[in-house]
């Protein structure tokens, strides 16, 4: 063994023995409410597929019309000849939903976070470093952003509009380019950035407002809009409430087109294939007509969070269709996952680095394919788990 791969292997096993370490488990899943593993049937409480629309005929059908009329593949990136004609209805349909003059489809969620921000943080074409505010916990995607284009955040503690506010009247006077980074809904803790009113500070000292608003489009604000009103640039996918895959960027026409000329992520990857953008055109046309099961999802998230909190469980500041069970170490919520396992709900245990350090928790994630005898019998289960560590603590 090379001595380079010995120290791969050593760092695999100290993740091992914290209970880190991170596997691939083989999945089968015919429709939007369980998967199977190993031949057992789970309810799924891990999926971000918010309205269950990846098994939606609608999608199924126009992925398949537009990959036979037009192949299975792009064939070439989108300055090449991989800009096929399907992008434009999309992406003036993604433009209405957000309330902006232009948008742009690519790859997915991770590479537009990480492309869009290194291309708007240029310094060459700044002519200054920006000053980047940000939420501390802000998606992975983003602070990899950052990170790729040298820029050192300025981080506000999470959610905090007034911190955010003394930190940008610290540097008021400061004549570099300025930008605030969020997210909506924050994907761990399922709780709602205050966009209002960060929008209103943004404005207040002239600095450019990009949401990640992937975990709120199309499954809250009115008409599935998200909550991203207020925001210079929004970014999402479609990967998540939208049942396809392939991310946007919505925004004014300038950038735009900044954007295709300065954003590798658009410029060296291969266009998104014919079946993808199908499904896709499909969802944004389903979006409107499913008010009932957004609300369906709304009620059930918040049924769970209020019978969970009577159980003693902490679901941090959830207010919306992600709602973690907070259990403190990574052994904790391993424990948790297993129990909930046992009984016969698939929700993931999420661990440091994801989280912090002492936050190890069950992300439980309720969808448009639930009803509400998933919840009490998931509700059951966590009592019958809260009853058993009670009685090993006591012994």
């Amino acid at each position: 063994m090379q001595a380079s791969e010995s120290r791969y292997e050593a760092f695999l096993e100290k993740l091992s023995r914290e209970r880190l370490r991170r596997d691939l488990t083989e999945i089968a899943a015919r429709e939007a409410r369980t998967l199977e593993v190993c031949g057992r049937t789970y309810v799924n409480l891990a999926s971000n597929d918010y309205l269950a629309l990846r098994f939606h005929e609608a999608l199924i059908e126009r992925a398949c019309a537009w990959a036979r009329e037009f192949g299975t593949g792009s064939g070439a990136s989108r300055l090449v000849t991989g800009n096929l004609e399907l992008f434009r209805q999309i992406e003036q349909k993604v433009a209405a939903l957000k309330n902006k003059p232009a948008a742009l489809v690519m790859a997915s969620g991770f590479q537009a976070n990480a492309g869009v921000l290194k291309a708007l943080f240029d310094k060459q074409v700044l002519g200054a470093d920006p000053l980047v505010f940000s939420d501390r916990l802000n998606h992975a995607s983003m602070h990899f952003g950052c990170q790729a284009a040298g820029v050192a955040q300025i981080r506000y503690r999470h959610l905090d509009a007034g911190h955010l506010a003394d930190l940008l009247d610290r540097h008021a006077t400061h004549q570099r380019p300025k930008f605030i980074l969020t997210e909506s809904v924050f994907s761990m803790d399922g709780d709602i950035a205050p966009i209002p009113q960060i929008a209103k500070l943004a404005r207040e000292h002239g600095a450019m407002l990009v949401v990640d608003d992937a975990h709120a489009t199309g499954i809250l604000g009115e008409g599935g809009r998200g909550l991203s009103q207020g925001a210079d640039v929004v970014i999402g996918t479609f990967s998540k409430a939208l049942g396809s895959f392939g991310a946007y960027v919505a925004c004014s026409d300038t950038m735009r087109d900044y954007l295709v000329n300065r954003c590798g992520a658009l410029i060296y990857s291969t266009a998104l294939p014919p079946q993808v953008l199908g499904a896709i055109d499909a969802a944004l046309d389903l979006l409107p007509t499913l008010d009932a099961e957004r609300a369906r999802v709304a009620d059930l998230s918040a049924h769970f969070r209020r019978e969970a909190h009577g159980l003693g469980y902490d679901t941090a500041g959830s207010s919306t269709q992600i709602v973690p069970v907070v259990a403190g170490t990574a052994e904790d919520a391993l424990r948790m996952s297993e129990a909930l396992r046992e009984a016969g709900f698939w929700a993931t245990a999420i661990r440091p680095p994801t989280v912090p350090q002492g936050t190890s928790r069950v992300r439980c994630v309720f969808t448009a394919a639930h009803g509400p005898e998933d919840v009490d019998e998931l509700l059951a289960a966590l009592e019958a788990s809260a009853s058993r560590l009670a009685e090993a603590a006591s012994n």
